[in-house]
């Protein structure tokens, strides 16, 4: 069986990480690279607030390309769907017309990607969707996975828990209703080493600090 060229949509998190274990284990994907997209101005994963330096070390954890698609700050949708878009159409001339992304059940977010990489030809893939979010997670933690969390909303989590490690203790603290994978936007977080780190990342949390209404975490790569 030929297998075919995909890219992995990367956001430095979890379901991220998750995501690309899963379609490495389809015999059907070559995943050859992460597509990230950073503001350009302070350096960061869009949306998680990662340094990018430290989605940089992820990747060549996982032995994978880093992809970086720069964004300014602030973005309109506008000039992230012409950026994004280029980076499909330059790969799909060299033959990639997969891409996996780590969305869960959220239907307008899988709706919009499709419209955005659908009129360049691009087939959305996505391996946890429709998975129970509370197994998965659990699952996730079972397999080794080391995450923190880097940004969260401090209306729907407790403030201390920016920073924490993902795991059993941080499941157990989530209020009622927030999903235990963050999916509606409640937190997100950074991975440090999961399935098919060569090795795990030596990140130290730094200072909290609030901007927009959220709380983030600022990891820092130990030398």
């Amino acid at each position: 069986m030929t297998q075919k060229k995909a890219l992995m949509s990367w956001s430095s998190g979890k379901d991220s990480t998750f995501a690309l274990a899963e379609a490495r284990k389809d015999s059907q994907f070559d995943i050859i690279g992460l597509v990230s997209s950073s503001n350009e101005a302070f350096e960061r994963v869009a949306v998680h607030g990662t340094r990018r330096t430290i989605a940089e070390a992820q990747a060549e954890a996982l032995g994978l390309p880093f992809i970086d698609v720069p964004l300014p700050n602030p973005c309109t949708d506008e000039i992230y769907q012409e950026r994004m878009g280029a980076v499909a159409e330059k790969f799909k001339n060299e033959g990639v017309e997969d891409w996996v992304f780590g969305d869960l059940f959220l239907e307008d977010v899988l709706s919009y990607r499709q419209s955005l990489f659908e009129p360049f030809g691009v087939s959305l893939h996505t391996p946890l969707w429709g998975r129970d979010t509370t197994a998965l997670a659990q699952e996730m933690i079972a397999a080794g996975l080391e995450a923190h969390i880097v940004t969260m909303d401090p209306k729907k989590l407790p403030e201390t828990l920016c920073g924490a490690r993902y795991d059993e203790a941080f499941l157990a603290a989530l209020p009622e209703g927030v999903d235990p994978c963050g999916e509606y936007g409640e937190f997100h977080t950074v991975v440090a080493n999961g399935p098919g780190f060569a090795k795990p990342l030596p990140l130290e949390k730094g200072e909290v600090v609030e901007r927009g209404g959220f709380l983030y975490c600022d990891f820092l790569l130990r030398e």
